[in-house]
């Protein structure tokens, strides 16, 4: 019995030891960061980053689905002239979801990830390469901050054709990163490959239906770009033309039908062509780069917006007409070689119309879905431009039956490049989101969108007219029709401006509290505390379109001028659990009440990118580690690690006007992700307050 005592005195009390020497979740710790050399021929080089994540934990993809606004991972290495870079960085295929609460589209890696980037190099003596890289390591109750470090690696110079790069074995690391502890262990060595072989028994059954759905969709996206190509004014009327070509052409109707097949098969064959040299190039991998990039989303809206803006009529992207006589001359020599070159000249001919919606396919596909979608996309757009010439071929008949060329296939023209130019501003908000300019907020947007959408309604309705457009005497059904739709979205948007959630679009819009005016434009919104708030200094329309500040100073101030707890809100703006919260939570009745009345919200986001003033930076040891404080950001999460010794979000602290802790504890989303929890919490915070 007394053994027994003492076995049970001994396991409380090394319990006791293991909590109190518990150590904080870091970033670092949950993906370990590699980087090797490989050695390649003629001078070219791979620079390798091998991933190890623990298991449960994953880290976004480098490249997010579009309209995501989750933290990036970043693999990137500096300019020098001791090299070039060949492409962008190649990943592996991330695990795709769809998060319905956030409402966004989420890509994620786990286990052991290899990034590479290729690299010619051009020097002959040996050089240092710099690089960094930066990621967010998340498990399915909360995230960390996002961590950024950099890294070097010794590369040798390259003489005679051949990079003579110091010899490494595959995947293993010549130069650790500054977010990986000198001298691991064995033992970590073990549990690292203990996390890969998990890994590899769960992420298989995660990813196979995911990748057949996502590839349906790109192939119906694709083959609706198809067929939106067929009915603009450079294709449609060139389908009676070339089908009657082959029909009368051919000795025999069964041989007019293989000559039309042999055309459309040609069209099919152009086009996945393209897909392949840009495959092949790398082109796909470098839009994959662009997409997460700010300047090139800024290039996107540029591009996009210069699309529109042909289809409008102000003017015509065309390929140079050697091109098509060149082609053209092909054509001439008859047989299957002459239809193919006849289905090349209908493509380069066809290109003023084409060229925007298979541009902005080849961005949108390639940026989201990889080589695959890329070449599946290329092939459903051919596919749908060929199928009216071989169906046409097929019963001549139906030719009767096409509605005649003439104005309605410019209003389809100018239709689509309205369309252009509203979704080119999405690329534009991700820069400005991104970046946190402020430039193009919620109420811009909207604004901006109920402007090209009620013009497109006076345009339909025959009140506007462009360069390429005749006189409207009366109004057909469908353009009547079209023009009503057009309307009511039109009608539908206005609403937004006053803080209304447009649930239809809201996928495309500057989350709600990325907004100019606190409560909508005139400030009636429901989530109004008084007049005299929404004016001061440093308050803002937060999640839910409660009043918060992201600035903890001027928040206690504040406090203390109302007599109000303070409700210390961690969080991020790439922090999935973080909008579930808002979204689930906060806005329930009971709980929205108190947080509009009773408290004073300070929004903290760790994963904010501005710098901090110079005399304001600083470096704290964490887990006997150096982390520098040099962005606001790294400030809140600096403040979350030093006062509450964790690092995930969110997490919520109820404070006195004073900055001291009501002792109720914390708030996280793994304990208090119910609405029930969270308000039991919240109201024993005020009634303790009170006390």
């Amino acid at each position: 019995m007394k053994s027994l005592l003492k076995s049970l005195i001994l396991l409380v009390g090394l319990s006791i030891i293991t909590k109190a020497n518990a150590q904080i979740e870091l970033p670092q710790d949950m993906a370990k960061w590699k980087f090797s050399v490989e050695q390649g021929k003629n001078c070219e080089a791979t620079i390798v980053a091998e991933v190890i994540i623990v298991p449960n934990w994953h880290i976004n993809a480098i490249l997010l689905p579009k309209g995501a606004f989750g933290f990036a991972s970043q693999f990137n290495l500096e300019k020098s002239p001791n090299y070039k870079l060949i492409g962008g960085v190649k990943e592996p295929k991330p695990h795709q979801t769809h998060d319905p609460v956030s409402d966004e589209d989420v890509a994620i890696h786990e286990g052991k990830v290899i990034f590479k980037q290729k690299i010619q190099i051009l020097s002959k003596k040996d050089f240092v390469l710099n690089g960094s890289y930066a990621f967010q390591p998340c498990d399915e109750t909360h995230c960390l901050f996002p961590y950024d470090a950099k890294f070097t690696l010794k590369v040798k110079g390259c003489e005679d054709g051949t990079a003579q790069i110091e010899e490494t074995p595959k995947n293993e690391s010549i130069t650790q990163t500054t977010a990986i502890t000198p001298g691991e262990s064995k033992k970590d060595d073990q549990s690292e490959k203990a996390a890969i072989k998990e890994t590899k028994k769960i992420t298989p059954s995660k990813e196979k239906p995911k990748k057949s759905g996502s590839l349906w969709g790109t192939f119906f996206l694709a083959f609706l770009g198809g067929f939106a190509a067929i009915i603009m004014p450079c294709v449609f009327p060139m389908i009676p033309m070339t089908v009657s070509f082959f029909t009368k052409r051919s000795k025999t109707p069964a041989l007019g039908r293989r000559n039309a097949f042999i055309y459309g098969g040609s069209i099919i064959a152009i086009h996945v062509l393209l897909g392949g040299i840009v495959v092949i190039t790398r082109a796909s991998s470098l839009l994959n780069e662009m997409s997460t990039n700010v300047y090139f989303n800024i290039f996107f809206f540029l591009m996009l917006f210069v699309f529109g803006l042909s289809f409008l009529g102000a003017f015509e992207i065309q390929l140079p007409a050697k091109w098509t006589n060149k082609a053209d001359e092909k054509a001439d020599k008859g047989g299957v070689v002459g239809i193919f070159f006849m289905a090349l000249v209908l493509s380069l001919a066809s290109f003023s119309c084409t060229g925007p919606i298979l541009g902005s396919l080849l961005v949108g596909i390639s940026s989201s879905g990889g080589d695959s979608a890329l070449m599946v996309g290329m092939f459903a757009f051919g596919l749908a431009l060929a199928l009216p010439f071989m169906l046409f071929a097929m019963f001549p008949s139906w030719l009767n039956s096409m509605p005649s060329s003439g104005g309605w296939l410019n209003v389809v023209k100018v239709f689509l490049g309205f369309l252009e130019i509203a979704f080119a501003f999405k690329f534009l908000s991700t820069a400005d989101t991104t970046m946190q300019w402020h430039l193009l907020e919620r109420e811009v947007f909207i604004s901006i969108w109920i402007a090209v959408f009620g013009t497109l309604a006076l345009y339909l309705l025959g009140k506007v007219r462009l360069p390429h457009d005749s006189p409207v005497e009366k109004l057909s059904v469908g353009r009547t029709m079209m023009a009503t739709l057009t309307i009511a979205f039109t009608f539908y948007l206005i609403p937004g401006l006053w803080g209304a959630p447009l649930k239809l679009v809201n996928a495309f819009l500057p989350p709600d509290f990325y907004a100019e005016s606190p409560n909508g434009v005139g400030g009636s919104g429901e989530s109004t505390i008084s007049a005299s708030e929404v004016h001061v200094d440093g308050m803002h329309k937060g999640p839910k379109g409660l009043m918060a500040f992201n600035d903890y100073d001027k928040a206690l101030a504040y406090a203390k001028k109302v007599n109000k707890p303070l409700f210390v809100d961690f969080t991020g703006w790439g922090c999935v659990n973080c909008r579930r919260m808002e979204q689930s939570v906060w806005g329930q009745p009971g709980i929205i009440e108190h947080l509009r009345d009773d408290v004073v919200i300070v929004s903290l986001y760790v994963d904010e990118r501005t710098e901090l003033p110079k005399d304001e930076q600083r470096t704290i040891k964490v887990n006997g580690q150096d982390f520098s404080i040099v962005t606001i950001g790294n400030k809140w999460t600096a403040k979350q690690i030093e006062e509450y010794k964790t690092s995930s979000q969110p997490y919520y602290v109820l404070q006195t006007p004073e900055g001291k802790d009501i002792p109720v504890g914390s708030a996280d989303y793994q304990n208090h992700g119910s609405p029930e929890v969270f308000k039991k919490w919240l109201e024993k915070g005020l009634d303790t307050y009170k006390k």
